[in-house]
């Protein structure tokens, strides 16, 4: 009634204001895109090995039995040794490569996709990177539906976005809202510069794809900020760019190697503007230099803030952390710093980080006769032939997922004693045994895991 009895021209005024804002709250309708995406969604199924604490967990019941005796009651069970888990995921190229994240089919041993017509197919884990939270999976066939993938460069703060994922296994559900922010590091994670939004993720989204609205893909959906488990509005989503980029390393070498400067940052706050003479508080300060680092050969000192990386501007540490984790290494580089009160262009040379080990090579094998396992091993030291009580045998470092032994539920940490009642007392004999295995046919792998011995079989195909 108030608005009534005002002027005219105010009514007017007011009257349009409601208007507009009534138009701007108008929800973003993409129904014709979801209808146009989802097909390359898919929802993602694995069986997981229980972790130690995990079964642990299991036993409590039973370790209560052996502390109070018969006064607690406990059905007899047995206790499962695996886990079914379940994520999303999408196809990056009509050959069957797909992107997920790496929590999603972390210590896997079966990864199953349902496509939306409801096939299930068995996927391979190409590679998988922790530190981004990035995973490549492959399976079979072709001419699969593959997205587009959009610019974030070009994704503003605002902006509305779609994610399709599973959340709690409810397959190919739909959630739309906006962009909240861009570059957000969490907890002191420096890897990767999440997408901050409030679309609604849950469980079981994880892997899936967040589109703009031309139907790009411009993130992969990874975590959620909460304090209950559950969606309270923020969520965060990895930059295409950056999934891509790991994915091309994972297809071509199964790992990541990151490149390194060896240099310590904070972002410049109020008072450290001031104190440098900035007009405002942009660029990256160095407060440490680590020894014989490519920033300590290339001359850089604690105390120098960086302002450029190879011409762009840097305005917090975020972004120079970005630009240096897109990097390669032996990759030349140029920062702009500030020092004594003046400007300086420093080159340096990146390295290959520390914290990258090479990949674990696979066991030798003749060129062309007997099959591959897809593992890596070595001989057993004196004190591992010691503690075991045993004259030989070899240690399986590291199984691929989609080999042979994996199959046949070899792990990593298993020592092989015998196949087919052969012995194997080291690496040569191992080669050796595995050259004259057959096609179509089990052998007979006596294993040593946790100090008990298993004979388990495995299927030569």
């Amino acid at each position: 009634m108030k608005i009534q009895t005002m002027q005219t021209g105010l009514y007017a005024v007011v009257f349009a204001v409601v208007a507009v804002q009534s138009h701007a709250a108008t929800p973003v309708d993409f129904s014709n895109l979801v209808e146009q995406v989802s097909p390359a969604v898919v929802s993602v199924s694995v069986v997981k090995k229980l972790t130690q604490e995990e079964l642990l967990q299991q036993q409590v019941p039973e370790i209560l039995k052996r502390f109070f005796g018969n006064q607690v009651i406990i059905p007899q069970q047995q206790i499962p040794q695996e886990k079914t888990g379940y994520g999303s995921a999408f196809f990056i190229s009509k050959d069957g490569y797909l992107l997920t994240n790496h929590h999603v089919v972390e210590n896997a041993s079966k990864v199953t996709i349902v496509l939306n017509d409801r096939r299930e197919i068995d996927a391979t884990v190409v590679g998988s990177d922790e530190r981004t939270d990035v995973a490549l999976l492959k399976v079979a066939g072709s001419g699969f539906p593959e997205l587009r993938t959009g610019n974030v460069g070009q994704l503003r703060v605002g902006e509305p976005v779609l994610a399709i994922g599973s959340p709690f296994g409810f397959d190919y559900s739909a959630s739309a809202g906006i962009v909240s922010a861009k570059m957000r590091n969490m907890m002191g994670e420096t890897s990767v510069p999440f997408i901050q939004t409030d679309v609604a993720l849950n469980p079981g989204n994880s892997g899936g794809p967040l589109f703009n609205q031309r139907g790009e893909v411009v993130g992969v959906n990874s975590r959620i900020f909460s304090g209950t488990g559950g969606y309270m509005g923020l969520s965060f989503s990895i930059p295409i760019d950056v999934a891509m980029d790991v994915a091309d390393q994972l297809k071509k070498y199964g790992k990541v190697t990151r490149a390194y400067l060896g240099v310590s940052l904070q972002d410049i706050d109020r008072n450290l503007a001031e104190s440098y003479k900035l007009d405002k508080p942009e660029g990256s300060l160095i407060t440490q230099i680590a020894p014989n680092s490519p920033a300590a050969k290339a001359g850089f000192k604690a105390g120098d803030v960086i302002l450029k990386f190879n011409g762009l501007p840097i305005s917090r540490t975020s972004e120079l952390l970005n630009y240096l984790n897109r990097a390669v290494p032996n990759q030349s580089i140029q920062l702009e710093v500030l020092r004594d009160d003046s400007r300086r262009n420093i080159s340096a040379t990146l390295s290959t980080a520390p914290d990258d080990t090479p990949a674990k090579s696979e066991a030798i094998q003749p060129p062309s006769k007997g099959p591959v396992l897809g593992v890596s091993i070595r001989d057993l030291n004196a004190s591992e032939l010691s503690k075991l009580d045993i004259k030989g045998g070899i240690l399986i470092q590291d199984v691929r997922r989609d080999g042979i032994a994996a199959q046949a539920r070899l792990m990593s940490g298993d020592v092989v004693a015998q196949i087919n009642n052969k012995v194997i007392n080291n690496t040569k004999d191992f080669v050796d045994v595995v050259s004259d295995l057959k096609k179509n046919t089990v052998a007979r792998v006596t294993i040593i895991r946790e100090g008990q011995r298993a004979i388990v079989g495995m299927r030569i195909e």
